[in-house]
């Protein structure tokens, strides 16, 4: 069969290949800058730039592990973010636990359960939090919800402070990753929220129809229908969430002590990432300490990109038996 495209047709076509081709450029110029103004860095450093934990410029004091004879030397410079990765992860892991069963729970209830007369109102609240500038997130979690966090955590090391997870050497959690964790989950919780309703929305109301007909509860047709049906575009909400946390600065560079020590205990009042380091650390920079910075947004871009390929990959595999 031979398609026979109108003239309008070619000129759309031309159009949003256009768009794609643009996205891909921009995609492929900040790669390219990224990696030649970082180029030096890597060459000095290598992987240990990745996986060390010291960081300071010529002539200033040390932070991290720098042993005493690099901290002596006027002239040594050592840059790596090994614990600022970790951080990353970490608190962008806490937030997505503690965001994704809230998120599912919320859009279930806006979407089948919620009264039709605030259906509306919750969607409009819905889509303004995820609006909503990070530094706002930031003052409240350091003005409100702090003191609540710190409860938590609390109770957490009373309950399960055996687990090294949850030992502390301090009490002190009110700037732990814990806490962090928790005020970056309510900064995702919009996004992914609004996401997977707008995928619950979505589900064939034959098949729910069908559920019903073979006496089959609310809460069935939910659970054999809806949830597998819309579980792709759950888990792609989720990963665009991910990727929010792993690149959120304002939010933790309020929330957390940039400390370049390896942790994994989420209740210690260290931490940061590598956003927040950038952002501390850039106004003040000396050339070489720039190239390394940005060196740090090249590594955050390419975990920000493995990220988003493998929530594609994800989703491609979930489609077929949704």
């Amino acid at each position: 069969m031979v398609v026979v495209y109108s003239r309008a047709d070619r000129i759309f076509r031309r159009i949003v290949t256009a768009g794609a081709l643009t996205s891909l450029l921009l995609l492929g110029l900040i790669a390219g800058f990224l990696i030649f103004r970082s180029s030096g860095t890597f060459r000095e450093f290598g992987l240990s730039f990745i996986t060390g934990s010291e960081w300071f410029s010529a002539g200033e004091d040390p932070v991290g592990g720098a042993t005493t004879a690099l901290a002596d030397a006027d002239d040594v410079s050592v840059f790596s973010i090994g614990p600022m990765i970790v951080g990353s992860l970490v608190v962008a892991l806490i937030a997505m636990v503690l965001a994704v069963p809230l998120s599912i729970g919320g859009a279930l209830y806006i979407e089948f359960y919620a009264p039709r007369a605030i259906y509306r109102v919750l969607v409009s609240l819905l889509d303004l939090a995820a609006a909503i500038p990070s530094l706002i997130f930031g003052l409240w979690g350091i003005q409100i919800f702090t003191p609540i966090g710190v409860r938590w955590a609390t109770l957490l090391n009373d309950r399960l402070g055996f687990i090294p997870l949850f030992s502390v050497e301090f009490e002190n959690f009110s700037r732990s990753p814990f806490v962090a964790g928790c005020v970056l989950a309510a900064l995702v919780v919009p996004i992914t929220t609004s996401v997977a309703r707008e995928v619950y929305s979505r589900t064939p109301r034959d098949l729910i129809d069908t559920c019903f007909a073979l006496g089959g509860t609310k809460w069935g047709a939910i659970r054999s229908v809806v949830i597998p049906y819309g579980k792709s575009g759950v888990i792609a909400g989720a990963m665009l969430g991910l990727g929010r946390a792993l690149g959120e600065t304002v939010a933790i560079y309020l929330m957390l002590n940039l400390v370049f020590d390896f942790s994994f205990q989420i209740l210690d009042s260290a931490g940061g990432n590598v956003a927040s380091m950038i952002a501390l650390k850039f106004g003040e920079a000396t050339d070489k300490e720039i190239s390394a910075l940005i060196a740090a947004g090249l590594v955050l871009f390419a975990i920000t990109l493995i990220v988003n390929m493998v929530a594609a990959s994800i989703v491609q595999r979930s489609t077929p038996r949704a």
